[in-house]
């Protein structure tokens, strides 16, 4: 109970952070990423207001070996650089430039972003339960090609 609490908490200040900084606004995430056009610097400030409390939770968990409500904290991710890393990295910038949503601002705007809104978010999670499909796929093509 404890932990559907603390996590339903987390997630309303999280949503609850996004729609304050603007990141559910697409108009103002791609003047920020128009860097050549009418750029709009503010999202800046909302990077840095994320940076440095995750820079200081990092180095907190990195001497616990337990999460504050008893569970195990996950592992270090990985820091190799491979095919998958990089193609999803310019599958999400593609999609946050050309739409200007990412995955927790769009479910976060799901109450007033529209159809277009709507549209995003069933696309992306269809994007989602397809990958692991493809990701099989093309590992056999490429195994059977070399």
């Amino acid at each position: 109970m404890l932990r559907n609490l603390s996590a339903f908490i987390a997630g309303g200040l999280f949503g609850a952070g996004l729609l304050v900084s603007g990141m559910t606004n697409t108009r103002k995430v791609q003047g920020w990423l128009d860097i050549f056009g009418d750029w709009d610097p503010t999202l800046a400030f909302v990077l840095t207001g994320a940076i440095i409390p995750m820079a200081i939770t990092w180095n907190i968990a990195a001497r616990r070996a337990r999460a504050v409500l008893g569970n195990e904290l996950p592992s270090k991710p990985g820091s190799q650089i491979d095919r998958n890393l990089m193609i999803g990295s310019l599958m999400f910038g593609a999609g946050w430039g050309l739409v200007g949503l990412c995955p927790g601002p769009a479910v976060a705007s799901i109450g007033w972003g529209g159809l277009g809104g709507v549209v995003f978010l069933l696309s992306m999670f269809a994007g989602m339960y397809v990958a692991p499909a493809f990701r099989i796929r093309f590992k056999a093509m490429a195994e059977a090609l070399s």
